[in-house]
């Protein structure tokens, strides 16, 4: 998810990736902000660069 989330797709480019719907994605993503503590898409798009799983 923070990979997909890293490479800049939206949460309905995301869905249609994992073939799940939007809503399970904004699950997903939020569980996943929780998770690595950030806020929003930016932070764990620089949390995902700064631990080597986006690139």
């Amino acid at each position: 998810m923070l990979r997909l989330i890293g490479s800049g797709l939206s949460n309905g480019e995301i869905a249609g990736h994992l073939h799940v719907s939007e809503s399970t994605v904004k699950t997903h993503v939020n569980h996943l902000f929780a998770k690595i503590k950030v806020r929003d898409r930016a932070q764990a798009v620089t949390y995902a660069f700064r631990n080597g799983i986006a690139s």
